[in-house]
C-alpha cells in the first residue's frame, strides 16, 4: 500500500515538473515562431498543474492519516496521538510538505489565471505562462531533488540509518512504532487557517508580477496590466493581511508572552512584502487617475514578489533562529540564487523600459492628493528599511566576521557572531512613521487631485477635526498624562471622524436628492463605488486596531510572584487568589499541570481561570497555555511559569493587564470585511461606472 502511495505522489511530482518545463518552452517557441496553437498548448500545460499536484497532495495527506512512519515525513511531524485535523495540518507543518503545499496552491491560481479571457491581452498570455511556471518549477525543483515528502527511512547493513527515496545497497524498511509529532506550538486550531492564508498571501502575488513582467517585455507601458491585476492584488492582499493578523492571534494565545507581536525574524518576513503591497495599492490609483508613477509601481511589485520569496526563504532555510523557521536546510543558497536572478533580470526588464514608462502628467503640488499618496508610499518603504535592516542585520554580524578582524574599529559591529536587534529598535525607529501614516490617512481623503489648498482643505477638515478633539480633551480631563498616548488617540479619532464623515456626506447627498432612506442610499453608495467605500472601512478597520495597538504598547503592566495556596496576588484594579493545582496525563500523551485561580475585580469575584503548561512526551518540548478573562475594555492574562511539588503547592505566575487589546481583533475583521467589499467582482457596466463618477462626484472628489 505505502509503495503505491509513494509512487503516485512522486510520479505526480515530476510530471507536474516536466508539464512546467514543457510550459515554459511551449510558450517561448510560440511566441517567438508565432505559432498561437503552441501557446494553447502551454496554457494547457498550465491548467495541468493542478489535477497532479492535487494527486500529489493527496498521496501526502493519505500518508499522514494511514500512520506511514516509515515515509520519513510523516514519522518527523505526525504521531499517533495527533488527532486526524491534526494529521492534516501536518501537510504544511514541516518543510518538504509545506513546499509541496505552496506549489499546489500555485497551481491553483495558475489555472484560474488560465481560464480568464485572454481575448483583449493575447500579446500578455506566453510571458504571464513562463513567470508563473518558472516561479512553480523552481518549488518543484526544491521538492523532488532537495526536501522530498516520500523519502523512506531505511537500516543500512551498517546498523545505521538514512533517508533516501529509493532503497540502499543491502538496506532494509525501517518503520517506528510511533513518530514525533508536531512541534506542540503547532498543535493548535490556528494551523488549521494561519499558515495557509499565509502562502496564499505569498502565492497569489506572483499573478500581478508576472503581468507586470509581460507588460514589461511586451511594452505594453499603459496602466492595462495594473487594470487587469487590480482585483487579484486586492485579494492577495487580504491574504497575506489575514495571514498576519491570524499569526499575531495564535501567538497571543499559545507563545505565553502576554503580547501579539514580538518582531520575530519570520513574522518580519511576512509583514515586508505587505508593507510594499500596501503602497502599491495605493499608487496604482495614481496611475489610473494621472498616468504617474509607472517606474514606481513597477519597481514596488517586483520588489512585493522578491520581498515573498525571500520570506520563504527565511521560514525554509533556517538561517535565523525562530519559533516559526525550519531547520537548517541545503535549500537555502538555492532560494538565495532565484530570488537575485529574479531581481536582476527584473530591473534590467524595467530598465530597458525606462524611457517608455515617462510620466504623463507632470506632479504640480505635493498638496494634492496624488502628492500625499507618494509622502504615503515613502513612509512605507521607510517602515521596511527598518525591519529589512533589523532582520538581515544578524546574517551580517555574523557572516561579515571577517571584516572585524581585519578592520579593529568595526569589531564592535562585526563581530562573527549572530547579533539580533530587538523590539525596542523596531518600536523606537517605526513609531513616528506609523503615526504619519495615521495622519495621512485623515487627511488624504478630504484633498483633491492636482492641486488643493489651504483654505478647501480647511473647509472640508474642520468639522470631523473639531469632533476628534473631544477625544483628547476628555482624556486630560480624565487624568491621562501620557502625552504621546494622547496623540495617538487624537489621530485615531481623527481618522476615524473623517472617515465616517465621507460617509455621511456621500450618503446624506443622495438621500437629500432621491427622497430616500439615508440607510438605504448608504448601502447604495457602497454598491455603486465599492473601491472607494471598501478602501474607507479598511481604514476604519485599521483605526480600530490601532486602539488596540497603541493601549496594549502604552499600558500594558506586568507582574510576577511566587505564591502558595490561598495566597493572592495583585495587578492594577484585579486580584488573583490561587487555588488549586492538578497534574496529570492524558490519553494523546501529554503531561498537564493545571491550575485553578479565582479572578477579583475591584474587589468583586468575576470568574476563574485555568493556566496551564502542556509537556509532550513525544517531542519532549512544552507549551504554555494562558488563562485569559476578556472585554472590550481589556484583558487579564495569566501564565503558569512554574510550580513546585504537591507537598508545597507553591506556584509561581506571571499577570498581563493587557488595555484595549480586544480592538486589534474586531478592527481586523472590519479591515478584512472591507477589503472584501472593494474586491468583490461586479459587472462592469457603463450604467455603473456612470454612477460611480457620479458618485465621486457628489462626494466632492
Amino acid at each position: 500500500m505505502v509503495d503505491t502511495l509513494v509512487n503516485f505522489g512522486l510520479g505526480a511530482l515530476v510530471i507536474t515538473f516536466l508539464v512546467a518545463l514543457y510550459g515554459i518552452f511551449a510558450a517561448l517557441y510560440g511566441n517567438f515562431q508565432k505559432q498561437p496553437r503552441w501557446i494553447e498548448s502551454a496554457k494547457n500545460a498550465m491548467l495541468l498543474t493542478f489535477p497532479l499536484l492535487t494527486v500529489a497532495v493527496s498521496m501526502i495527506v493519505i500518508l499522514l492519516l494511514q500512520n506511514h512512519f516509515e515515509v520519513s515525513y510523516v514519522s518527523q511531524v505526525t504521531s499517533l496521538s495527533m488527532p486526524p485535523y491534526l494529521k492534516v495540518t501536518a501537510l504544511w507543518g514541516g518543510q518538504p510538505g509545506s513546499l509541496v503545499f505552496w506549489s499546489w496552491l500555485m497551481s491553483i491560481f495558475a489555472s484560474m489565471v488560465a481560464l480568464r479571457n485572454w481575448d483583449r491581452d493575447r500579446e500578455f498570455l506566453p510571458w504571464v505562462i513562463v513567470v508563473v511556471m518558472v516561479t512553480l518549477a523552481f518549488f518543484l525543483l526544491l521538492s523532488i531533488f532537495f526536501e522530498n515528502p516520500f523519502a523512506r527511512l531505511w537500516i543500512l547493513p551498517t546498523g545505521q540509518t538514512a533517508e533516501a527515496l529509493f532503497r540502499p545497497s543491502g538496506a532494509t524498511i525501517l518503520t517506528p512504532s510511533d513518530g514525533s509529532g508536531l512541534n506542540p506550538l503547532l498543535r493548535h486550531p490556528g494551523m488549521i487557517i494561519h499558515p495557509p492564508m499565509q502562502y496564499l498571501g505569498f502565492v497569489s502575488f506572483v499573478i500581478p508580477y508576472a503581468f507586470a513582467m509581460a507588460a514589461l517585455i511586451t511594452g505594453r507601458t499603459d496602466a492595462r496590466w495594473i487594470r487587469i491585476t487590480r482585483k487579484w492584488t486586492l485579494w492577495a492582499w487580504l491574504f497575506l493581511s489575514m495571514g498576519l493578523v491570524l499569526g499575531m492571534r495564535w501567538a497571543y494565545d499559545v507563545l505565553g508572552w502576554g503580547g501579539y507581536w514580538g518582531w520575530d525574524p519570520v513574522e518580519n518576513a511576512a509583514l515586508m512584502p505587505w508593507l510594499t503591497a500596501t503602497p502599491f495599492l495605493h499608487s496604482v490609483m495614481i496611475q489610473e487617475k494621472r498616468g504617474m508613477l509607472k517606474r514606481w509601481n513597477m519597481f514596488l511589485v517586483i520588489l512585493t514578489y522578491d520581498l515573498m520569496i525571500f520570506g520563504t526563504f527565511l521560514v525554509r532555510s533556517g538561517v535565523l533562529s525562530s519559533v516559526h523557521s525550519f531547520a537548517q536546510s541545503a535549500i537555502g543558497p538555492l532560494f538565495f540564487a532565484f530570488i537575485a536572478i529574479t531581481f536582476v533580470v527584473s530591473i534590467y526588464l524595467l530598465s530597458r523600459r525606462w524611457e517608455e514608462l515617462h510620466t504623463e502628467t507632470e506632479m504640480t503640488s505635493w498638496f494634492s492628493r496624488e502628492g500625499f499618496f507618494l509622502i504615503n508610499n515613502l513612509l512605507f518603504i521607510g517602515i521596511l528599511v527598518v525591519v529589512f535592516w533589523g532582520v538581515i542585520f544578524p546574517l551580517l554580524t555574523e557572516g561579515l566576521g571577517f571584516v572585524g578582524d581585519l578592520i579593529p574599529s568595526l569589531r564592535d559591529v562585526f563581530t562573527g557572531q549572530k547579533v539580533t536587534v530587538g523590539p525596542s529598535y523596531y518600536e523606537g525607529a517605526t513609531g513616528p512613521l506609523w503615526a504619519g501614516l495615521l495622519f495621512l490617512m485623515g487627511v488624504c481623503p478630504l484633498t483633491a487631485w492636482r492641486i488643493s489648498t489651504m483654505k478647501s482643505l480647511g473647509r472640508n477638515i474642520w468639522k470631523p477635526t473639531l469632533v476628534s478633539f473631544v477625544v483628547p480633551v476628555v482624556l486630560v480631563v480624565t487624568g491621562m498624562s501620557n502625552w504621546w498616548a494622547i496623540l495617538a488617540f487624537w489621530l485615531t479619532a481623527l481618522v476615524a471622524s473623517v472617515t465616517l464623515y465621507e460617509f455621511y456626506k456621500g450618503a446624506s447627498a443622495r438621500s437629500r436628492r432621491t427622497g430616500k432612506n439615508f440607510l438605504v442610499e448608504l448601502v447604495h453608495l457602497v454598491r455603486r463605488d465599492r473601491r472607494r467605500y471598501g478602501g474607507y472601512m479598511i481604514h476604519f478597520g485599521i483605526i480600530l486596531m490601532a486602539l488596540g495597538v497603541v493601549g496594549i504598547e502604552m499600558f500594558q503592566t506586568e507582574t510576577q510572584s511566587t505564591v502558595a495556596l490561598g495566597e493572592t496576588i495583585t495587578l492594577e484594579n484585579y486580584m488573583i487568589t490561587y487555588d488549586s493545582l492538578a497534574e496529570f496525563d492524558t490519553a494523546d500523551n501529554r503531561n498537564v499541570a493545571r491550575a485553578v485561580v479565582s479572578v477579583y475585580e475591584d474587589g468583586q469575584k468575576v470568574g476563574e481561570l485555568y493556566p496551564r503548561r502542556d509537556y509532550f512526551y513525544e517531542s519532549q518540548q512544552p507549551m504554555t497555555i494562558p488563562g485569559v478573562r476578556s472585554t472590550m475594555e481589556d484583558d487579564f492574562y495569566i501564565i503558569l511559569v512554574d510550580w513546585q511539588p504537591i507537598s508545597t503547592q507553591r506556584a509561581t505566575f506571571k499577570l498581563y493587564h493587557n488595555p484595549l487589546v480586544n480592538w486589534l481583533w474586531v478592527g481586523s475583521f472590519v479591515l478584512i470585511f472591507g477589503t472584501m467589499v472593494a474586491a468583490w467582482p461586479e459587472k462592469e457596466t457603463e450604467e455603473i461606472r456612470a454612477v460611480a463618477r457620479e458618485a465621486r462626484a457628489t462626494v466632492g472628489d
